[in-house]
């Protein structure tokens, strides 16, 4: 899986929530521990509008456009050499489109389930709804662009979010075969980052009770990218060490 692919992030919107530590930490397998922002683990949604996907030397004519969703989880771990990494764990993803659903995991890293996606996104404005096809998995969010974070969010600045989310640029994603990950690496051409204000945002998967109990998951903040040339590379396959049984939502 060595082939690299390039595009243009149209949208990508990063749903934030605070889960209690010790709670999102029976969620993940090993070697992951939660990236901590405070005493809480930082996890969410990534929702992102993929435009030109095409592989790395062929022109933008051919490339693919497609709406997607990441479940995902700031991590860190120590490599086999003991140095200490980070990025974020990915237990789903979803897409839109039945190419990424056919090559993912095969020709490229990152298995995606099927899904069907509801996106509205005019004058800065986004409506957008999610459904796997699967019935596993629900997203809604309703938001416009703010100036400014949320005051109950856990971040003292945007600068401190954009530093945190910057850092995840590695990605291990759930496979069929649940004794490891695949590595797949976002290599953003430029960083900018705005809020976005919420009024309406609803995930089944963190609002799964069984998984999250009550007071232990709280929304954080979202932000908001547009327009980034961008790389998708592949890294190498993670091997789990143990880990809890029934990660995927």
């Amino acid at each position: 899986m060595s082939l690299g692919l390039r595009g243009v992030i149209r949208r990508r919107i990063l749903v934030n929530f605070r889960v209690d530590a010790q709670v999102m930490q029976r969620l993940l397998p090993g070697p992951f521990r939660p990236k901590l922002l405070g005493d809480h683990a930082v996890a969410g949604i990534c929702l992102i509008r993929l435009e030109q996907i095409r592989p790395r030397l062929l022109p933008a004519v051919i490339g693919i456009s497609s709406e997607n969703a990441a479940h995902r989880v700031a991590v860190c771990w120590e490599s086999g050499r003991g140095d200490r990494q980070e990025g974020v764990y990915i237990p789903r993803r979803d897409s839109n489109s039945l190419l990424n659903h056919l090559v993912g995991g095969r020709l490229f890293p990152g298995e995606h389930h099927r899904a069907a996606f509801t996106v509205q996104d005019r004058a800065g404005a986004i409506d957008l709804s999610m459904r796997s096809l699967d019935g596993s998995v629900a997203v809604e969010l309703r938001g416009n662009p703010a100036a400014q974070l949320p005051p109950t969010s856990g971040f003292g600045s945007l600068s401190e979010a954009s530093e945190f989310f910057e850092k995840g640029a590695l990605g291990y994603s759930e496979t069929s075969k649940r004794d490891r990950l695949d590595g797949l690496y976002l290599l953003a051409k430029s960083w900018n980052v705005e809020p976005l204000e919420v009024q309406h945002v609803h995930s089944s998967f963190f609002s799964d009770r069984a998984r999250f109990p009550p007071g232990s998951v709280e929304f954080d903040c979202a932000l908001l990218m547009r327009n980034i040339d961008h790389e998708w590379q592949s890294a190498p396959d993670l091997r789990l060490v143990g880990g809890p049984a029934g990660r995927s939502p």
